[in-house]
Formats: structure tokens, sequence, C-alpha cells
């Protein structure tokens, strides 16, 4: 469902607080430009050209709502490689070819690669930009700028080399030991700045005072700086005592921009390493941008869904024409878009004016930005780079599954001791490989991969319910079969998405169905998983992967709709038992089950007051090639006196078809309405139509339809052959019971 088109008088109305809005995220976005410019190794300028281009070309021609663009932090060490590597004019050429391939990708509609990346992964790459940022920034933050790092080596067999970023890494307490004991004194406070700007990123946001909050941490430290500088020079009349080396070198006004653009160079456009970074620039520059969006999408307050594709064009846009204005690639950025919609931005006019004020920051104040500390404006990126490689982390990728932290660090170390490229293939690979261990067997992906595996279809006797089978697997490799169908789901509907006939569900579609279910209730619909109590789990964590297991009574924990549904029994009185059941005897007279092989049932809700028994079953049907596999709710009503056998169903066309077979209707005197809507059979005829009195034909026709069988002595009751979610669990037991004692 699209979202709702906004008038030009919503446009107007809501204009002042996307104008505020804009100004706020560009109080960070300067610093933050500035910062990412510099880590790169590119001109200071070079960041706050891209969050202007980006800021306007994405706000007029992007398909998100409440996104910001400008430079991204995942995108220094691949600079940094670039520019090292190629030379600024050579990387603005890199820059500018990247942006066109973006822009391809979202002409070929290829948003949707973002979906084949495994999140331990992705989580593994991001954590390693982190590292590296943090790795760069922590030194220059120190004052120890041009520090090449401490490099490690076995015997002749070098594990890092100089200026790598493990060398960087392992040189951080070298540089710490050493804080004290610069010559220059300058470098001395160029550190303290340093260090006192990281005080303000990690406790200002713990001031909870609507005033401040106001002016974003990194401003602050902008507005501190400033400060400091004009004390010294106009109430002490002291030069400034950071060195001067340490200070932001002079910034071109944007006349200066305009008229001295920078020489674009292709020169090594024939060469592997210029067509390496272009792919890295494209790819984490892709994946960096879509995630975010993602994101972004779960925190707009109107839940709409950005169109990723045309979002991709915009950007690849915006970086072709940073790159020839000399700013760097445009990206998607998350902080940034989290204080857009914390400040009340709700359209695409605060991405403009954050430009705009950016605009207005450097034709005013750009002679003040060389009074800012290069380490000042470091510690906002070493505080960023924490951030992305936190310990928390790890303990996160712990707690949803071991296999998950071995996919993570492979990922994390592989990006840091190759590149992000091989590290994000190595992690897909890694994931792969994983999948196939856990499922003990390689026949499951090769066999089912291009297979359809998702079967949607809306509900014949409700208006909101949509109904969906996963079949085989499915994990990174085919989720987007998945997303595709939810997608197309109005988010103000019921979903049932059923696993029951899916083997293996991986910890990426589980942290996905868990954004669905966010949005749906959000929005007023409801979205629910089912049919993964059979599966099993190594951790209790909600995102942990699922595979199905064989033998009766090994499961490890509850599944969401296991607790809700014990839950559900606590409130309703009943005994709950989860575990798989062979005793089915109970089940075999009845006729619905003549032809088909009764596996278990699981999931039992018993009331110990009465005879009512509410289960999941797995039976099975065919053999061989067509042996088909079925899981469904039923509820099992015993009674203390026998009745007719018989079998009643909706009418509908099967129905019609079996009476030309022979199967015939049996007909309820005075009850014509009752004889149109249901189909009874049954062999004693006279013995069902004198069972089937005036209270319990009534009481069929003012209730829901269900599949209603007596084998003489109790009644097997379900709706659909699938199984119930916690809403119609609700309604079956209520519809049991009443019948219940209408029978009895």
């Amino acid at each position: 469902m699209s979202p709702k088109k906004n008038t030009f008088k919503d446009f107007l109305k809501a204009l002042p607080k996307n104008i505020f809005s804009g100004f706020v995220v560009s109080l960070i976005a300067l610093p933050l430009g500035l910062g990412l410019a510099m880590a790169s190794e590119a001109p200071p300028i070079s960041g706050i050209i891209a969050a202007v281009v980006g800021g306007f070309v994405v706000s007029i021609l992007g398909g998100s709502y409440v996104t910001i663009t400008g430079p991204g932090n995942g995108l220094v060490g691949v600079l940094l490689i670039a520019i090292t590597a190629l030379g600024i004019n050579d990387a603005y050429g890199a820059i500018i070819c990247s942006g066109a391939l973006l822009l391809v990708l979202g002409f070929l509609r290829l948003g949707k690669l973002a979906d084949f990346f495994p999140s331990s992964a992705i989580q593994g790459m991001l954590a390693a930009i982190g590292l590296i940022i943090l790795a760069k920034s922590m030194h220059i933050m120190l004052g120890n700028d041009g520090f090449e790092g401490v490099p490690v080596s076995i015997g002749s067999f070098t594990l890092f080399e100089k200026g790598s970023v493990l060398a960087l890494l392992f040189g951080i307490p070298k540089t710490i030991i050493g804080l004290f004991s610069y010559e220059d004194a300058g470098l001395t406070y160029a550190a303290l700045a340093g260090i006192f700007s990281l005080i303000i990123m990690v406790f200002y946001p713990k001031i909870r005072n609507k005033y401040l909050q106001l002016v974003p941490a990194p401003m602050w430290i902008v507005i501190i700086s400033i400060a400091f500088s004009y004390y010294y020079e106009m109430v002490l009349n002291l030069p400034n005592p950071i060195a001067a080396s340490a200070m932001i070198p002079a910034i071109p006004s944007f006349n200066e921009v305009i008229t001295d653009l920078p020489t674009i160079s292709f020169s090594k456009v024939g060469q592997l390493g210029f067509w390496s970074s272009v792919f890295a620039l494209t790819l984490i520059s892709s994946i960096e941008s879509l995630l975010s969006i993602k994101a972004v999408d779960k925190l707009d307050p109107e839940k709409r869904r950005s169109n990723v594709n045309k979002d991709l064009k915009a950007l690849g846009l915006a970086t072709i024409g940073s790159g020839f204005l000399g700013g760097l690639n445009v990206v998607t950025v998350i902080a940034r878009s989290s204080v857009n919609v914390n400040n009340g931005g709700s359209n695409r006019s605060a991405n403009f004016f954050h430009a705009f004020f950016l605009i207005l920051f450097i034709l005013l104040f750009s002679t003040q930005l060389t009074r800012i500390p290069l380490p000042a404006l470091m510690a906002i990126l070493v505080y960023t780079g924490y951030k992305l490689a936190s310990p928390k982390l790890v303990n996160k990728m712990f707690s949803i599954g071991k296999e998950q932290l071995i996919i993570f660090f492979v990922t994390l170390l592989t990006t840091l001791k190759v590149g992000l490229i091989t590290g994000i293939a190595v992690g897909v690979f890694t994931t792969f490989i994983i999948h196939i261990i856990i499922n003990k067997r390689f026949s499951i992906f090769v066999r089912n991969l291009l297979k359809p595996n998702v079967l949607m279809f809306k509900e014949q006797d409700t208006s909101n319910d949509y109904f969906l089978s996963v079949k085989h697997f499915c994990s990174f490799l085919n989720y987007y079969k998945l997303k595709n169908k939810l997608d197309a789901i109005p988010e103000d509907k019921d979903v049932i998405v059923d696993f029951s006939m899916c083997e293996f569900v991986d910890h990426t579609v589980m942290e996905n169905l868990n954004d669905y279910q966010e949005i749906f209730e959000k929005r007023g619909g409801h979205f629910e998983v089912i049919g993964l109590d059979m599966h099993g789990t190594d951790s209790k964590h909600p995102f942990a992967l699922r595979r199905i297991l064989p033998i009766p009574n090994l499961l490890s924990n509850l599944t969401r709709r296991q607790k809700t549904i014990e839950e559900l029994a606590e409130d309703y009185c009943l005994s709950y038992e989860s575990n798989k059941n062979k005793n089915i005897h109970f089940l075999e007279d009845f006729l619905f089950f003549r032809t088909k092989k009764i596996n278990h049932t699981y999931n039992q809700l018993s009331d110990e007051s009465s005879s009512v028994r509410l289960f999941d079953l797995e039976f099975s049907e065919g053999e061989f090639i067509a042996k088909e596999v079925v899981r469904t709710t039923m509820m099992y009503v015993e009674l203390d006196h026998e009745i007719p056998e018989f079998t009643l169903d909706r009418e509908g066309f099967l129905e019609k078809v079996y009476a030309f077979a022979g199967f015939q209707d049996i007909p309820i005197d005075n009850h014509t309405d009752f004889s149109k809507r249901f189909y009874l059979l049954g062999e004693d005829v006279q013995a069902i139509q004198t069972f089937f009195n005036d209270d319990l034909v009534h009481f069929f026709e003012s209730n829901p339809y269900y599949h209603v069988e007596s084998n003489g002595k109790a009644l097997l009751i379900f709706g659909k052959e699938r199984l119930a979610n916690i809403k119609e669990i609700k309604v079956i037991l209520d519809f049991g019971k009443r019948l219940e004692k209408v029978v009895q």
C-alpha cells in the first residue's frame, strides 16, 4: 500500500519543523563532514561538498522520506586507501565512477541486493570499518599524527606491517604511554583538546536537558574550540597554545570551490587498483545506504516504505556531482537521519535545509573553522568508530548463536587484513558453509535454491488476513522471495507466516521478520510467525537460526509462539505441554484420518475441568515423492454420551461436486439456510437429523465456520489445514467450549 501523499497545504504546515530539524542536523554534519574528509586524507571541504550536493539532489530526486545524506563513516577506510594509492585527482575519478555504478544499480532495480548479505557478516564488516576509523583517528586525536603503528612479525613472517590497520591498533598503547613526552608542548595541548572532546562525546548525551539537547555534542566541540582560541587571543593576548600543525588547515570558500574546481583524472582507469577502489566504494556506499534506509524507515513515525531503487539513482547522481566538485561519495547516514526524525523531520525538505544551512555556515564562518583543533574533530570519529565496533556487539553475536560469532569474527579479521570486498565475500561464504554443516547436508540448498518456496494467499472468509507458507529453507540466499511477498501486503492487515514446512530458517530471516512485526503493529496490523515449534535452536535469542528436529523432545527452547501459548494457558487456567506426544490412538477413528498417517501431537492445551483438548498435530498424506507433511491446529472434545457419527463442513464448490459423486448432503427440516450454507454427511441420516435440533443449528449458523466431525464418542474441530495463530487459538477454544455445552 503506497503511503498517503501529502498535499501542498500539509507540506507548508510541516515546513517549520523540517527547517528546524535541518538546522539541528547541519550542526552535526558540519564537524562530521570536516572530520570524515580529513580522516580520509582528503581536503576538509570535500566532506561538506558531499553533504551539500547530497542534501540538494537526494531531497529532490530521492525515494526516501526522512533520511539525511552526506559523507559516510563506512567509507573512510576505502577512501583513505583510494587516495593513498591513486592520488587525490584519480580518487575523484574513482568516486565519479562509483556514482555511475550506483546509478546503474538503481536502474537495474538491484536495491534488493542488500538482502543477500547475512546479518552477522554485515555486522562484522561494520565493526571492521569502526576499527579502521578508530585506528586512524585515535593517534591524531592524541596529537601523534604521522605515527604508523607497531608492526608484528613472527620470525621472517610479517603478521601486519607498518601503517596497516592492525599495526595502528596495536600501536594505541604506545601513543597513550608517550602522551606527555612530546617535545612540542603544543602537541600536548592538542592531545588534551582531543581527550576533552572525547569526554564531551561520551558524557554529553547523558545530560537530559531539552535546551542543551538542541545543540548536539559535536557542535559543542566546535563552539568550545573556537571560544578557547578567542579567549587566548583576545583576553590573554597570547597565541593559541595548540600547535599550528594540529589545527584545521585553511578552508576555501564556496566561491573558490566553484571557481577553482579540482582537476579530475582518469589516468589510472586501466589499472586494477583503480577499479578495485571503484567497486569497493560502490559496495560500501550501497550497503551503508540500503541498511540506513531500512533502519530509518523503522524510525519514521508514519512508517512509510522508501523506494530504495529511486534512492540509489539519486545517490549515484549526487556522488557524480560531488566528485566533479571535489567532494566525497554521498551515502544515506543513519546517525544524522535519526537526529532528523527525533527533531520533527517529516519529509525530504529537512535534508534540503540541512544542506542549505551548511552553505550558510561556510559562507559566514569558514575563517572561524581554522580555529578548531584537528584532534577535537578526530574525537568525534573515535567515538563513532567505537560505537561501530562496540564490545557489546560481540556479546550480542554470542547470545544469538556461537556460529554467528564465528561469521562475525571471520568477516571482521578478513576485512582488516585483506580488504572490505574480500571481507564481505569471505563472510558470505563462511555463512553458507556453516549452514551446510548445521544442516549436515548440501542438497537442501542446491536442490531447492531456485524453486519457488513462498506461497501467499488471502484468506477467503476474512478481508484482512494474508497467509504465507514457506517451504524447504529460508536464508539470506533466498530471503528476497519472502520479502517481495511481504512488501506487497499493506501494513494494516493481518499476516501469518508459516514455517512448518520449512526445514531451516537462518538468523538474517529471523531478524528481518522481527522488523516486519514492529512495523505491522505500529500501523494497526498484526504479524505472526508460526510453525517454528518443531525447530531447534542453540540459544534463547529470538533471532537465533532454527532447524527442524527429527527426534522428539530435543527442543532446547520455546519459540515465541510457544511462549505466547504458555501465557495464554495461564490466563485461561489450562495445562500446557510443548513436547511431542506419540499417543494419538484417540484420533484414528475419525473419518478425516482414514487415509492419513498421524505422526504426533504437540503444544497441547487441556482443561482439567472439562474434556476439551487443543493441540498442534503433524500428519502426512501419500508416500515417497508424493508424500506431503502437514501441520495443523485441532481441538478434541470428549463426550460423556454417544452421538451420531457425522462430518460438518462449510458448503463450497467441492462439496457440490461430491454430491454428484453420490455423497448427499443431509437436509435439516425447517432450516433451509443451514442446509444451503453447510454440508452435512453421515450414514445414519435419521439419527443425525434428530441430533441437529434448533439449538445446535442456531449455534452453527451464528458462529465461525469450522470442520466439525464426530466419531460417536468425541468431536474433532479445526479451521484450516495449517497452524493457528494466537488469535485463532482463542476463538477456537471459545467455540469448542460452547459447542460442548450445547451438545451435552
